[in-house]
């Protein structure tokens, strides 16, 4: 059996790695093949990261080959969609797409619906504000990546999941010895220049402040690249083979996160990052971060800058605190937030959709 997907970037981007690919063993195991076609392309991404401008005339190239391909009766099947077919084209338009006949598992990790139904343009909300309630109508399985999107899911496909974002806890794992690495204790970040930009330039005083009372530093791993250079914080250029060794050499993660209604869709991905690295955390109550970080237990829940400075004041004094914090969120990433629970789950739901399917 072999599974369409239908993904937004290629493999460079996170969600496409971790939402899909790295299902893959499990989904062999269950008899299927993978047959990626990703709507843009590594080349796309990586210039986007760079800050470089959208190219419309790729983009275009690119929506026209997913059209021929749903056009002309794919040799799939399930198709595996992730959030949309056509980002940005208005609802109407995509709504005259014929879909293959071909059973349709949907899959979504961000509030992408906010894209439209909240967007500043009266006209985009005319025209797309319902442009999700029509692909999730279609579909026989909506994998929602958090309860948000679970309840935006629910009310239109009568099947709907909860799958988490996960990790492999595997190849996630703590420092071999468990303790401190070499040097001044270190605040971790990782994530991508937009994210940033968008939650962490602005509480960046605050936290160099509170590593610089404790004598610790700030280490981020894909920040914008026009980030200026401070002596309290450590840069360092993103890739996949790097963020493991980076997370093993810092001693605390932490996840700012502003209370909007597009932040409390996302899916706490890099405080599960964290916490399989065995590093305590700390992170704005916002969404699903409420239910991966029990204060006081495997980290900390803050709001104010006040609150953020004290967290870290804390953490950054107290090595056993840190280890012991830090061991109770790897147990909660093993039992609730492992590759290795949600694989076979996975893969369950969606040979269940096929084997449904070639029996009508």
């Amino acid at each position: 059996m072999k599974i369409g997907l239908l993904t937004k970037y290629g493999d460079m981007a996170a969600s496409t790695r971790q939402r899909f690919q790295q299902y893959r063993p499990f989904l062999q195991e269950s008899g299927f093949e993978l047959a990626p076609r990703p709507l843009l392309d590594d080349a796309y991404l990586r210039k986007l990261y760079a800050g470089g401008r959208r190219d419309r005339g790729h983009v275009a190239v690119r929506y026209l080959d997913r059209l021929r391909w749903l056009l002309f009766k794919p040799d799939v099947d399930v198709i595996w969609l992730h959030c949309e077919l056509f980002p940005f084209l208005p609802g109407l338009l995509e709504g005259l797409v014929r879909w293959p006949n071909k059973p349709i598992v949907f899959d979504y990790d961000d509030a992408i619906f906010h894209n439209y139904d909240l967007h500043s343009s009266k006209l985009i909300r005319a025209l797309s504000g319902r442009k999700l309630h029509r692909t999730i109508g279609t579909v026989e399985l909506a994998l929602c990546g958090n309860a948000y999107l679970a309840a935006y899911a629910r009310p239109l496909c009568p099947r709907t999941e909860i799958v988490p974002t996960v990790v492999d806890t595997t190849v996630y794992l703590p420092r071999e010895d468990g303790q401190s690495a070499d040097g001044p204790v270190r605040i971790g970040w990782i994530g991508t220049p937009s994210t940033w930009n968008e939650y962490m330039l602005g509480l960046l005083p605050t936290l160099t402040q509170a590593a610089a009372l404790a004598g610790g530093k700030l280490a981020a791993m894909g920040a914008d690249p026009k980030t200026e250079a401070q002596p309290l914080l450590d840069l360092f250029e993103w890739s996949e083979a790097a963020e493991v060794p980076f997370l093993q050499a810092v001693d605390i993660g932490i996840m700012p996160l502003t209370d909007t209604p597009w932040a409390r869709g996302k899916c706490g991905y890099k405080l599960i990052q964290y916490m399989a690295c065995g590093l305590p955390v700390v992170a704005s109550p916002v969404g699903v971060n409420a239910e991966i970080v029990e204060h006081g237990v495997n980290g900390f829940l803050v709001t104010t800058e006040a609150e953020w400075s004290d967290a870290l004041a804390t953490l950054l004094r107290d090595p056993a605190l840190r280890q012991r914090m830090g061991a109770a969120g790897r147990r909660k990433v093993e039992e609730h937030y492992s590759l290795q629970v949600w694989g076979p789950r996975v893969a369950a739901l969606l040979l269940d959709v096929a084997e449904k399917s070639r029996a009508c």
